[in-house]
């Protein structure tokens, strides 16, 4: 056993004075620190690892024996070679998330290469053409959520006008010992296996003497006919995941260092499979400065949420001879980890109290306006119901809501039995800072607040329109764009160098991280008006968000859903650029 195995193994035991003394492997101020291998040239190996994170010593994939893997750093403008060696007993693979590069490096299976054979290698090598905070993980079936993933740190070419005293990388994931293929086979059997508490008589009772009994039976009336609870927030949560930062949970409490005064970058990435993280800190004001890797003019917060892909840079500059928690709650307040930034090792701040947990109501689920937690679903309701089943499209109306008519659907879509729901009336929802987000009291980043800090690469207006739909079954649990799971689709097929809004209509009651490959997406407002440059965007239920996308880049690229699970069981299209 090495030495490294062995500390794994004592991880999840190594709760107190142990886990302190831990060396912080994520720093970032000097490149040769343990766990950031820096340069142009590099031997990653993926391999299985025993590790111990919550007690019981489970499997973990990992990169170069480490969970997550090793920082990789590179320069803007070098060429990068990455010799990629499988020892693993299946097929594998890295994905450079977020990364311009050519089709045949970006490490999709069975798009752009045959993935790594068992005992195989694969020599990964392209020009850096950007600076920033990204990440790498396999792309090959669940690998992602059983550790194999890690950091990827750019400097720019030139001055860093972002630098600071201390740099940190702050990655997100989401841990369960049960193997990835257990966990997928659980959710089709049982989608509401983690779903502990849906309402009970009590709550009825509640409901009656606040909204009056016709009220809260058309409340339960409105929930059972779509087959779903005002509870589920999460997939899976807390239940079954142990939350990590960077690798560490909540208990072995992992600690930036500062000195008072100092000016600090914390870059947030979200590795979750599954999981979106609401991120404060106490005490603390936090300034954005970058966001999925772009610089965007800075937005000073109190909190942000993170969807998985998603990345974050924050510079905060803490005054005071004290300890600050990094405090990252899951979205349906079913758990949390966190770390500390502390002048000295072993200090420590308060932990809050995990929020309130939220109840989605009708308007999350796409009513327009926002949600109001103290109505009901059938009072929301009363303003004119915006979601329905899927044999209830209107036909003959054309596509989109611009002129003010309802949402028209694929015909796919009718009488298919991967869709439960339809959104009628789909708005951009780009002011709202998300279901348990609103008038907390605290400052919250909107998707509305972000402005990127150069105009888009390419301003000519999109030639054409590419309507999508995100849709699902949550009982069957299958996921897929308009009623088309990935096996049966058909790819979208782009011409070189055309420029295309892509429209996306969220017809699902879950949150969906969507990702493109090997292009920008350049995230617009209600008005068609760039906001943000982006690689992965949000689209919440009852969202309808448009992106323009130049497609310069040859070749076979995925488009997919980031939550895992939906996209290994049909969230995802393959995009072909074509001459």
């Amino acid at each position: 056993m090495t030495d490294h195995t062995r500390r794994r193994l004592l991880q999840g035991a190594a709760l107190g004075a142990g886990a302190l003394a831990l060396r912080p492997l994520w720093a970032l101020a000097s490149p040769d620190q343990p766990g950031v291998l820096a340069g142009n040239a590099f031997e990653l190996t993926l391999e299985r690892t025993p590790v111990n994170i919550t007690g019981r010593t489970a499997s973990a994939f990992t990169v170069n024996g480490l969970l997550p893997g090793p920082v990789l750093r590179w320069r803007e403008g070098d060429s990068v070679r990455i010799r990629v060696r499988n020892a693993l007993a299946e097929t594998s693979s890295i994905h450079w998330h977020g990364l311009l590069l050519p089709a045949n490096m970006d490490g999709v299976p069975g798009m752009s290469f045959d993935g790594i054979p068992p005992g195989g290698d694969y020599l990964y090598q392209f020009k850096v053409r950007q600076s920033g905070t990204y990440w790498y993980h396999s792309h090959s079936s669940l690998q992602e959520q059983a550790g194999l993933l890690g950091a990827i740190i750019i400097d720019p070419a030139g001055p860093d006008p972002l630098a600071c005293e201390r740099d940190y990388v702050v990655l997100l994931s989401d841990w369960t010992d049960l193997p990835p293929s257990r966990l997928l086979a659980r959710m089709k059997k049982r989608s509401d296996y983690d779903n502990l508490h849906k309402r009970t008589v009590v709550d009825f009772m509640r409901d009656v003497r606040r909204d009056g009994l016709a009220a809260a039976l058309a409340d339960r009336r409105a929930w059972g006919a779509m087959r779903m609870s005002p509870t589920d927030l999460a997939d899976v949560n807390g239940h079954t995941y142990t939350y990590l930062v960077n690798g560490h949970t909540a208990a072995q409490n992992w600690t930036a260092l500062f000195a008072p005064g100092e000016r600090v970058r914390l870059r947030f990435i979200n590795g979750a499979a599954m999981t979106f993280f609401d991120v404060r800190i106490p005490g603390l004001s936090m300034t954005v400065v970058a966001a999925d890797g772009q610089p965007v003019h800075p937005v000073a917060i109190d909190e942000f949420r993170i969807a998985p892909a998603e990345t974050f840079d924050v510079i905060v500059q803490p005054r005071d001879d004290a300890a600050y928690t990094v405090f990252a709650q899951a979205m349906d307040r079913s758990g949390y980890t966190r770390l500390t930034l502390a002048p000295r090792p072993g200090m420590q701040a308060l932990i809050p109290a995990l929020d309130r947990r939220p109840l989605l109501s009708m308007d999350d689920m796409g009513h327009g306006g926002h949600a109001d937690p103290g109505k009901t679903v059938a009072s929301e309701m009363t303003c004119g119901a915006a979601m329905t089943m899927p044999g209830m499209a209107m036909a003959g109306m054309d596509h989109g809501t611009h002129g003010g008519g309802m949402q028209a659907h694929p015909a796919s879509e009718t009488g298919n039995p991967d869709v439960d729901m339809q959104t009628m009336m789909p708005t951009p929802r780009l002011d709202d800072p998300g279901i348990g987000l609103r008038d907390n009291g605290r400052r919250v980043l909107r998707y509305a607040d972000l402005r990127s800090l150069q105009p888009p690469a390419d301003d000519r207006p999109p030639s054409r329109e590419i309507e999508l739909h995100l849709t699902g079954n949550m009982e069957r649990y299958t996921w897929g764009f308009d009623g088309i799971r990935f096996s049966d689709a058909e790819p979208i097929r782009l011409r070189y160098g055309e420029r295309v809004r892509l429209v996306l209509v969220n017809d699902t009651m879950m949150e969906h991280p969507l990702h493109l490959h090997g292009m920008w997406s350049d995230l617009e407002d209600e008005h068609g008006q760039f906001l943000v440059r982006k690689h992965t965007v949000r689209i919440p239920p009852g969202a309808r968000r448009s992106l323009r996308v130049t497609a310069d880049a040859l070749g076979r690229w995925a488009f997919h859903c980031h939550m895992l699970l939906h996209m290994e069981t049909g969230m995802m299209r393959e995009v072909r650029v074509e001459e």
